[in-house]
């Protein structure tokens, strides 16, 4: 984790406890480590910048644990096995020693739960909000990596746990949403990865429900050359989305943030993955089907009628 002299009392502080195996103590330029006989390497980076993926005042704690959490759901999305990751931070010069110590405490929770090590990275100094960018590392058995491309007409459309918590929280924790409970704001600020669900030979193809469920399932779609219809009826809402009401069926399809595992299965395999999802103890639910011909999403109503969405879902860029 390279770093200006000034920062290695930082870096000593907070960081060095958390480093793993390969990462030669962040004394270093670069990491080394030998990969697990007969495994495949599967790497993924996301970035998180203040006021876009977090709100500013977030404790440090649940912004590291989010940040580490969404890399890990790409590694799920992908059949893999997580061991390791590297991290750049980017804060202002004036940011206390105190924020740094509860990030570090917050990766050191989920480095326990999860399984994983810091390997290196870097820390910088900006006058902008905060940035963070994590690139996850993880394994997986020659050939079996899960892609979005697998999926064919006539398999089942399935998603994990609930879907349109994540859009809700934030309305919630903008103070837009009443969630007596805080269990929307929790689940915008702490996802789960579904790590070990889309198991390879069960799931055709998968990825992970980021920037909308419509929009997503929509990039399977054209990976897989396939369309795809839903029933709204089927969407797997929480306890506290039923509570929030009909009126914001649109945002829970389209909003993103949920990072639940969205996936084709074969109907041949449908039994055995319902069998594997719960020894996981993880909800799973189908919600929709594969079709041939273009690949386009469409959402039914419960006449069977098709819902007109403004938009799939979110963007960066449009």
């Amino acid at each position: 984790m390279t770093a200006l002299p000034a920062e290695f009392d930082l870096i000593a502080r907070h960081f060095r406890p958390l480093a793993g195996q390969g990462s030669l103590d962040l004394s270093d330029d670069a990491a080394v480590f030998a990969l697990p006989v007969g495994r495949e390497l599967v790497v993924s980076a996301d970035a998180m910048v203040a006021g876009v993926h977090f709100l500013p005042d977030d404790p440090p704690e649940l912004i590291a644990r989010k940040l580490l959490r969404t890399n890990l759901s790409d590694l799920a999305a992908m059949g893999a096995k997580p061991f390791g990751y590297l991290l750049t931070i980017s804060t202002a010069r004036s940011m206390p020693d105190a924020w740094f110590a509860g990030f570090a405490a917050g990766l050191a929770v989920d480095q326990v739960a999860f399984g994983v090590a810091l390997l290196g990275g870097d820390t910088t100094s900006t006058p902008g909000p905060i940035s963070l960018s994590l690139t996850i590392l993880g394994t997986v058995l020659p050939g079996q990596a899960i892609r979005r491309n697998g999926a064919r007409a006539g398999d089942g459309v399935w998603v994990s746990g609930t879907i349109g918590d994540g859009a809700l929280g934030l309305l919630a924790a903008t103070d837009r949403l009443a969630d007596p409970s805080g269990f929307l704001a929790g689940r915008y600020r702490l996802p789960q990865p579904r790590l070990g669900l889309a198991k390879f030979g069960l799931v055709a193809a998968c990825m992970d429900v980021s920037d909308g469920l419509v929009q997503d399932l929509g990039h399977l779609c054209r990976a897989s050359g396939a369309g795809a219809e839903i029933e709204a009826a089927r969407l797997p809402l929480s306890d506290a989305a039923h509570a929030a009401g009909q009126g914001y069926l649109s945002l829970c399809l389209t909003g993103g943030d949920d990072y639940e595992l969205l996936m084709a299965i074969p109907a041949a395999h449908e039994a055995a993955f319902a069998v594997h999802s719960a020894a996981m103890g993880i909800a799973v639910h189908r919600i929709g089907r594969f079709v041939s011909g273009d690949p386009v999403v469409r959402v039914h109503d419960a006449t069977g009628g098709l819902i007109d969405l403004p938009r799939g879902g979110w963007s960066h860029f449009g």
